[in-house]
């Protein structure tokens, strides 16, 4: 990885605090699909909903995967400061259905969720992690019968599932003395003829061209697309990037992800949408932009309306305070709540 120095460091930290860009975050709500328990127990296998950020719900085989949940209000150790949500989940986790897997990319607080992790402890069946994340959730209390810690490469069934550990460009750490100290990936999943990449958080490296040789071609590739700069180009991929890990994984559809929730980058919150809406157009890219609690039919998708454009703009959204009202706190990491559209 690049290294930067200490004054660079505290530099980006000063930019990050104190000279943010214009347009980081949205001045009006942005668009919500609310979802039930009922409807996800009611909607078609092969299904998928963004429910923000890195955070998909995948309906395969009649169980559900989350992967990277993050349902609290900030992304941070503390939730009194800290990259706050731009919307509230589209469902709550108590309100989510049984959880077959976990599945976690690395320990970063917009990837790794205490709360979220303690509330779907009791609810979920297995978590999928790299090498040392899983030590974590079992310091937190989870069940270690219920973790599973895989290397880079290595594979796992689960009744019919199944999911590899790929590598990764990235680094992880939680506070100032555990840096790299716990592993990274990305992953594949494979169901029912369904092949699925995702992502995680990366940089480009020549690892996609390897996964797609292995894997590949994938149905539809969940690929960061967001929170990226020259700064911190290894470890995050600019848009173009992107296009060129989906075309090494030999993907059909395309689906950005890692946008549309957290302020963690230093470019205006709608720029990986367009940026990457071009590119895609350009090179004859199918891709797909559900809204957040949208379904997406992963055997047949649809590309989905460019909504970013309209936020502001539809009566229908909720007002940027009632999300904010709605995401609600009790103290400590918050409280998981769901928001109703109007």
């Amino acid at each position: 990885m690049l290294r930067q120095s200490a004054g660079e460091m505290a530099k980006l930290a000063w930019t990050f605090m104190f000279n943010k860009p214009a347009g980081t975050v949205p001045d009006h709500a942005i668009p919500v699909r609310a979802l039930s328990r009922q409807a996800l127990l009611d909607a078609p296998d092969k299904t998928l909903y963004r429910l923000g950020h890195s955070t998909m719900l995948l309906k395969l085989g009649g169980a559900f995967y989350l992967t990277d949940p993050v349902f609290s209000r900030r992304a941070s150790p503390v939730q009194w400061a800290g990259p706050a949500r731009f919307h509230a989940p589209p469902i709550s986790i108590d309100d989510l259905p049984p959880i077959k897997a976990v599945i976690l990319s690395h320990d970063h607080y917009d990837h790794l969720d205490h709360a979220s992790i303690l509330a779907l402890a009791a609810k979920t069946s297995y978590f999928l992690a790299p090498l040392g994340v899983g030590q974590r959730l079992i310091g937190w209390g989870v069940d270690p019968a219920k973790v599973r810690e895989l290397d880079w490469w290595q594979e796992l069934d689960l009744d019919g599932a199944g999911f590899a550990a790929t590598p990764a460009q990235h680094f992880s750490g939680r506070g100032l003395s555990d840096g790299n100290s716990t592993l990274w990936a990305s992953w594949v999943i494979q169901h029912d003829g369904l092949r699925i990449f995702f992502s995680g958080d990366t940089g480009y490296f020549a690892g996609f061209k390897a996964i797609g040789a292995k894997y590949g071609p994938f149905d539809v590739a969940l690929l960061e697309t967001g929170a990226y700069d020259k700064r911190w180009a290894d470890i995050h991929m600019q848009p173009e990037e992107t296009m060129q890990a989906f075309l090494d994984l030999n993907g059909a559809w395309l689906v950005p992800v890692h946008n549309g929730t957290f302020d963690l980058g230093l470019h205006r919150w709608q720029e990986p949408f367009e940026r990457i809406s071009k590119l895609a157009a350009d090179k004859g890219v199918s891709m797909a932009t559900p809204e957040m609690g949208e379904p997406l039919d992963l055997s047949r998708p649809q590309a989905g309306r460019p909504w970013w454009r309209d936020v502001g703009n539809q009566a229908s959204q909720l007002k940027a305070d009632d999300a904010h009202q709605a995401l609600g706190q009790a103290g400590g990491e918050g409280r998981l709540t769901r928001i109703e559209r109007r």
